[in-house]
C-alpha cells in the first residue's frame, strides 16, 4: 500500500466473520502491528505533519490575565473560573501526604476538572495488519503545537458543545457501542502533580463498517507509531497513555508475584495517604499573583500563565485559556534488569497531590533543577544515576511533551536505562519496587495503578521490544 496523509486510497477491507474475530488473538494481532512499517517512512509521516503545520494557520500568543475573554478571578475566592462555569478552575490546594512524624505538607495551585475526557483510538484492519486513525492535531502548549493525537480527544465540556464550536470528529464510535469493538478501556488518572483526581476514559476500539477520510488523521500501524516515539515531541502524551492500555501481558514470571506487588502497593498506600484540601488560590501561602503569571516565591516547580490561540482546524478557531508553565526540563526514566530472563523495571510508589492513593511511577520523575543546589541527601533517589548513565546503557531516550492542551512547554526528557546490581540492586530502598513489564502492562488495563508517565515508558518499553523482534 502507498502511504497517503488520507484514509482516500484505502479500500474497503475485507470484514472478518464472527469466528474470524474470535479466533485473532489481540496479542498476536498487536504484535503484527507493532512489526509492520510497510505504510511510509517516519520522514514521510513528519513531513505530512509539517504540512498540516504550514497549510493550517495556528497562532499563540502570551497575554495578561486581565485580556482573558470569559475567564476572571473569582472575587471571593481569588479562584480563576470561566463565566459558563465549565471547563476547569485554577484553584488552591494544602497537601498532606503520610503520617506523623513523616508527613510532608505544601501548597500549590491546580487544576480542577471534574469532568471525565475521552481519549480515544479508533483501529481497523488492512490486509491483515491493525492500523490506528491517528490525528494531526494543535494545541497551545506543545512545542511546534500540532502533534500526532488520538482519533478522539476531548473533554466532556468539548464534546456536549459547551464551546458553541463544531462537533468532534468519530466521536460516534467511542460513545455507541454499535460502532465498533472496545479492544481496551479503562479510566485513568492524569497528572497528579497539576490536577485534581482528574481521570479520562483511555480507548481503542476496533470500527465496524467503513471510517469516513479527513485529512487531518491517517491509519498508521503500531510499528510506525513506535518508530514516531523515537523523534522528539513527535507523538503526544494522550496517544500514548492510550495506546499504552492495548498490550496483553504474555511473559509469566515474575521477581514478586502479582499477589506480593498488589500488597506492597496496598501497604505503601496505607502509609502516604493522600489529603487535598482545596482552598481559595488567593492568598496561597508561598505563591504571588501578578498581571501575567502567578509564580511561586522562589520561581520554582511552575507558574500559572494566560495564551490566546488562533487554530484553523479545532473545533473553535479562537479562544482564550490558563496554562501551567514548568519551570524547566523533566526527566521521567526508568531503570530496567533482566531477571532470569524476564524483563523488569524499577517503579517508585508515587504520591501526588491530585492523586486519589498512590500510584505506579518511573524511578525518576522530576525536574532536576529544583534539585540543583540541594545536598545529595534531598535529591531524588536514583536521579544522579539516570543523569551520569553511560550512553551504551541508555535504551530509549526522546523529548516528549506532557498534556498541550492545559500545560505550556512541558518536556521531558523520557529515558529507559539499563543497570546492574551496582546500580540498582534487587533489594530496593523504600518505596521502590521491582515490576516485570508484563505485571505493569497487566495494571494498565485497570484504573489507577499505573501513572500517565510510567504508561508512557510502557509504551517505549514495547517500542524497544518489537524494534528487537523486527532487528
Amino acid at each position: 500500500m502507498t502511504a497517503t496523509p488520507t484514509t482516500a486510497t484505502r479500500g474497503t477491507p475485507k470484514r472478518p466473520t464472527l469466528k474470524e474475530r474470535q479466533d485473532a488473538s489481540l496479542p498476536g494481532r498487536v504484535a503484527r502491528s507493532a512489526a509492520a512499517r510497510t505504510d511510509g517512512t517516519a520522514e514521510e509521516i513528519l513531513g505530512w505533519l509539517d504540512r498540516r503545520r504550514t497549510e493550517v494557520p495556528f497562532a499563540v500568543e502570551r497575554i495578561p490575565f486581565g485580556a482573558l475573554e470569559g475567564w476572571s478571578f473569582a472575587s471571593d475566592t481569588g479562584n480563576l473560573v470561566h463565566h459558563s462555569g465549565r471547563f476547569f478552575t485554577v484553584e488552591g490546594l494544602h497537601v498532606s501526604v503520610g503520617e506523623q512524624p513523616a508527613r510532608v505538607e505544601w501548597h500549590q495551585p491546580i487544576i480542577v476538572q471534574p469532568e471525565v475526557g475521552i481519549l480515544g483510538v479508533l483501529a481497523r484492519e488492512f490486509d491483515g495488519v491493525l492500523h490506528f486513525l491517528m490525528q494531526a492535531k494543535m494545541e497551545p502548549g506543545n512545542p511546534g503545537l500540532l502533534q500526532l493525537s488520538p482519533t478522539v480527544q476531548a473533554t466532556y465540556s468539548n464534546y456536549t458543545g459547551v464551546h458553541k464550536g463544531a462537533a468532534v470528529r468519530y466521536l460516534e464510535y467511542f460513545t455507541d457501542p454499535s460502532r465498533g469493538r472496545v479492544l481496551a478501556d479503562s479510566l485513568q488518572s492524569e497528572h497528579g502533580s497539576w490536577f485534581h483526581r482528574k481521570r479520562n476514559r483511555n480507548m481503542v476500539v476496533e470500527a465496524v463498517g467503513p471510517v469516513p477520510e479527513h485529512e487531518d488523521f491517517r491509519w498508521l500501524t503500531l510499528g510506525q507509531i513506535h518508530e514516531l516515539l523515537g523523534h522528539d515531541n513527535t507523538v503526544n502524551l494522550d496517544a500514548r497513555s492510550a495506546l499504552a492500555g492495548l498490550y496483553v501481558p504474555g511473559t509469566p514470571g515474575a521477581l514478586h508475584s502479582d499477589t506480593e506487588l498488589l500488597s506492597w502497593l496496598a501497604a505503601q498506600r496505607s502509609v502516604t495517604p493522600i489529603r487535598g484540601e482545596r482552598v481559595p488560590l488567593a492568598g496561597l501561602p508561598d505563591w504571588t499573583r501578578g498581571s501575567f503569571s502567578v509564580d511561586h516565591e522562589e520561581d520554582l516547580y511552575f507558574r500559572v500563565v494566560a495564551l490566546s490561540v488562533k487554530a484553523g482546524n479545532r473545533e473553535v478557531g479562537s479562544w482564550t485559556q490558563p496554562l501551567f508553565e514548568p519551570r524547566g526540563q523533566g526527566v521521567v526514566a526508568f531503570l530496567t534488569r533482566t531477571i532470569e530472563g524476564v524483563p523488569h523495571v524499577l517503579a517508585q510508589s508515587r504520591a501526588e497531590g491530585g492523586f486519589l492513593d498512590a500510584e505506579l511511577g518511573p524511578t525518576v520523575q522530576c525536574q532536576p533543577g529544583t534539585y540543583a543546589h540541594r545536598p545529595a541527601t534531598d535529591r531524588p533517589p536514583f536521579l544522579d544515576r539516570v543523569l551520569a548513565a553511560d550512553p551504551s546503557r541508555i535504551r530509549f531516550s526522546a523529548l516528549l511533551s506532557e498534556e498541550g492542551g492545559r500545560f505550556l512547554n512541558a518536556v521531558s526528557r523520557y529515558l529507559i536505562v539499563e543497570a546492574d546490581e551496582s546500580d540498582a540492586p534487587f533489594e530496593t530502598p523504600p518505596g521502590f519496587r521491582w515490576v516485570s513489564r508484563d505485571q505493569l502492562a497487566a495494571l494498565t488495563r485497570y484504573s489507577h495503578y499505573v501513572n500517565i508517565q510510567a504508561r508512557t515508558l510502557l509504551l517505549c518499553l514495547n517500542t524497544l521490544e518489537a524494534q528487537g523482534a523486527s532487528g
